[in-house]
């Protein structure tokens, strides 16, 4: 027995068979194109989503030898959505990427009540969320169509259900955090119909049946029809499976973007930049967390390929391990803007303090140092909401691969920086969420099982030099946000 667990990422859907014991009996994956256009245009083709989906689930099942499956889980990006017709499930139009930041006029028209919106929803005004997008497209394909995040899409797609799971809504700017349900106030400001939006449900519970997945037996050996029984936004799901499930709790992804999350006891408005979100709802019982994002970060080393300063992943190290720090060279990766815990959409990436004596490697180092530093950020920021700073941090994503990112993330926020054993941390939160769905698991700590850290780094410099080096830092990220 096993689930099928999908990660329907920004740039790639990966899907994972896990078994009973949490162990990955096959993956596999499909990219998917993302086009950036003119005005902070960032879209994909929700069709080209779709056959991701099939063809990264299709493609582990086939690897696993189509084994009996329990239960899909399906993860998604958060803050896409996509316009579409209810009755027939086609999408109208391309889907708007999370980092698109053409709603920025939406954002600077509700201005007035950013601070009213924030306590209903724990969320900055900020074109980044769900809301200020569905407006924006609204007003492109008029009245008629359904706007959702990509999630509800696909899972009517899969099996019919038009609902989205309370951790996804909770990135929507509608959503009340207290409560946990559409707040009406909100959609009022947003002009969106409460009625117009999907059921908010747990993250683990069958939602419908699927016979997407050909070769799936399904529960009963018979019938090809899977229960879709997991749900979740990458982000909260990647903090499920790192088990950070008690207050204080932290984790980062590095993704396309870098994403830290620290869990909390009780929905919280952040006073330091961040913002407050549901982690997950399990038996209808919510559990909250903080959130700060860096827009912009496995997308950087993609620009850096691109124009040629590296030519593989593997110059991460080779050339930024080669050399003590960037030489003055200061990077502030804001490619897309810079999220939390500025918040300044119309911010732009930046080199500094370039010399004749700057090298290649110098480059590399500050991008490296650059996105480091941006975290530390976010997790300085956590611990002064929390009242008091986080004492570790555990990290999934592709570049955990980099040793040299990982030693300059624990010198400069003086923790040790824990090492996530499987390189889809997504999947296996949806997994273990989906397993919990069917009862294959009783309790979260079941679900998400025990896990050994594959690596442990920890600070190799001192306080002050650490805080030396954010500071430095901190003052070129503040020159690119336009006054």
């Amino acid at each position: 027995m096993a689930v099928l667990a999908i990660d329907q990422g920004t740039s790639a859907t990966k899907a994972s068979v896990v078994d009973d014991e949490g162990r990955v009996l096959a993956s596999a994956s499909a990219d998917v194109e993302v086009r950036n256009g003119p005005g902070d245009a960032v879209e994909v083709d929700p069709e080209a989503l779709w056959q991701s989906v099939l063809r990264a689930g299709r493609d582990a099942c086939a690897s696993a030898g189509h084994p009996a499956l329990d239960a899909v889980g399906l993860a998604n990006q958060g803050e896409t959505i996509v316009a579409w017709d209810r009755r027939t499930g086609e999408p109208i139009g391309p889907a708007i990427v999370w980092q698109d930041g053409r709603a920025a006029v939406v954002c600077d028209e509700l201005r007035p009540h950013a601070e009213r919106l924030a306590q209903l929803t724990g969320l900055t005004l900020d074109p980044y969320f769900v809301a200020p997008k569905i407006t924006w497209l609204r007003r492109q394909v008029g009245p008629g169509p359904t706007i959702t995040t990509t999630d509800t899409w696909l899972v009517h797609r899969l099996c019919s259900a038009f609902v989205t799971d309370a951790a996804t809504a909770s990135r929507s700017l509608v959503l009340d955090l207290d409560q946990v349900g559409w707040s009406d106030e909100a959609c009022a400001l947003f002009e969106i119909e409460p009625d117009d939006l999907p059921t908010v449900v747990d993250n683990a519970g069958v939602v419908g049946e699927t016979t997407a997945f050909a070769g799936a037996t399904g529960r009963s050996g018979g019938s090809r029809a899977v229960p879709v029984a997991g749900l979740c936004v990458d982000q909260q799901a990647a903090l499920f499976a790192q088990a950070c499930l008690g207050p204080g709790d932290a984790k980062c992804t590095y993704g396309t973007g870098a994403f830290l999350l620290a869990t909390t006891a009780a929905p919280t408005r952040s006073t330091h930049g961040l913002v407050g979100c549901v982690a997950w709802r399990l038996g209808g019982a919510p559990t909250w967390c903080l959130d700060g994002q860096v827009f912009t970060v496995g997308s950087v080393v993609k620009w850096l390929l691109s124009i040629g300063v590296i030519t593989e992943p593997g110059d991460l190290d080779a050339l930024g391990g080669s050399v003590p720090d960037g030489g003055g060279v200061h990077f502030v990766p804001a490619l897309a803007g810079l999220g939390a815990p500025f918040w300044s959409p119309s911010a732009r990436g930046a080199l500094t303090g370039l010399s004749l004596g700057t090298e290649r490697a110098h480059v590399v180092r500050a991008v490296i140092e650059g996105i480091a530093a941006n975290v530390a950020c976010l997790a300085r920021a956590a611990g002064d909401d929390l009242g008091r700073p986080l004492t570790r941090l555990r990290v999934d994503g592709g570049l955990t691969r980099s040793r040299t990112l990982l030693q300059v993330q624990a010198d400069l926020m003086q923790v040790p920086v824990e090492v996530y054993p499987s390189p889809d941390a997504t999947a296996m939160g949806v997994a273990a969420f989906a397993r919990l769905g069917v009862g294959l698991a009783a309790t979260a700590a079941e679900a998400v099982g025990g896990r050994t850290a594959s690596m442990v780094v920890e600070p190799a410099i001192g306080a002050d030099d650490a805080a030396e080096r954010l500071a430095s830092w901190r003052a070129a990220a503040d020159a690119t946000i336009p006054r």
